[in-house]
């Protein structure tokens, strides 16, 4: 059982910064493919970045340059620095993991946990 617990959500005006983090349990974190979505008000959950167990990064086209994914392996969390934020990135964000540490999967069925969600409101 792996338990993810997503923190950094908050309101912010257009153009500002957000950091979101997502604390891991499990012993082989290191292992895991990690993954930010996110699910903006009335529509379905989206694909924002993956990060592969050695580190390997893909972002959707809509956040790259803006929005950076990390890891920190002796602290089992996954980041999400989110830069110049726009309107359209408000939205419920979900840390999820997927224990086969497949390559960067952007859809959600091959992720095996998921956290609760942190709201990120961006003003204009």
């Amino acid at each position: 059982q792996v338990q993810l617990v997503e923190s950094g959500g908050g309101l912010v005006q257009a153009g500002g910064s957000l950091r979101l983090s997502c604390a891991a349990s499990g012993r082989t974190f290191s292992m895991y493919t990690m993954a930010w979505f996110r699910q903006p008000p009335g529509k379905e959950r989206e694909f924002v970045a993956a990060i592969s167990w050695d580190a390997i990064t893909w972002h959707v086209d809509s956040v790259k340059g803006r929005f950076t994914i990390s890891r920190d392996n002796a602290k089992n969390t996954v980041y999400l620095q989110m830069n110049s934020l726009k309107p359209e990135d408000t939205a419920i964000y979900y840390c999820a993991a997927d224990l086969q540490g497949a390559k960067l999967p952007t859809t959600q069925s091959p992720y095996d946990y998921w956290g609760q969600g942190t709201q990120v409101t961006v003003s204009s």
